[in-house]
């Protein structure tokens, strides 16, 4: 095999993001940015039993595809994590990130995941594979990031991200003046949901706010 470890995983990372658009074709590895990426070395990691080819499509073989979900999962919620907690810019998050993939292990990526509150997109709308601790929903690590309805009557919290596929809810939220970087304080969840967000004060399905993650600041 003529590429690196790092190398090859890069390859495979182009492959899982070529195939949550549309379909990957052997043309489509060959403009790959690495002048290493040839015929040959498309061959050999159909021989290494990394991928596969059927009629001209490349899909990723079961070992493969375990290798890609890590490195995507560790790329966006490193991201996440550098964008929500640290506050750090596009570009230098990117280049971190992009290192950070190849040296996170499972244990270390679910304590980031819980850490963040399990969050189902990167800052780039693109889906974040979900891990065991998504799956055990553990609470073992309080999270620092975390859906707006579950703070408590008398917390504050800074809006961080909304994740929702739903435009109208999308609309609904902003008219509301529900956006990143918004201060909100919860008054009261039941019988109904009441928040204050700037000097408004709301009574909102707290559905809706599952989908809105906060950066929890403690009672006021």
């Amino acid at each position: 095999m003529l590429l690196t470890k790092e190398e090859i995983d890069e390859v495979l990372e182009s492959i899982w993001c070529g195939k949550e658009i549309g379909s990957v074709k052997r043309a489509d590895l060959l403009k790959i940015e690495n002048p290493k990426v040839t015929e040959e070395v498309i061959d050999g990691l159909i021989d290494d039993d990394f991928i596969f080819e059927v009629r001209d499509e490349i899909n990723l073989t079961q070992k493969g595809e375990e290798i890609a979900r890590k490195l995507i999962r560790a790329h966006r919620l490193a991201e996440r994590l550098f964008t929500d907690v640290m506050e750090i810019e596009d570009a230098p998050m990117e280049e971190t990130a992009c290192s950070l993939e190849h040296c996170l292990s499972h244990e270390a990526l679910d304590a980031i995941c819980t850490l963040l509150g399990h969050p189902r997109e990167c800052p780039h709308g693109r889906h974040i594979p979900p891990g065991a601790c998504c799956k055990r929903a553990e609470q073992n690590i309080q999270p620092v990031i975390m859906p707006l309805n579950r703070l408590k009557s008398g917390e504050t919290g800074r809006i961080v991200y909304v994740s929702t596929k739903h435009h109208s809810r999308l609309d609904r939220l902003t008219d509301l003046g529900i956006t990143p970087g918004e201060m909100v304080k919860v008054h009261q969840t039941y019988p109904a949901f009441v928040l204050k967000v700037g000097e408004t004060d709301l009574a909102i399905d707290p559905e809706v706010l599952d989908d809105v993650y906060v950066r929890k600041n403690g009672k006021s």
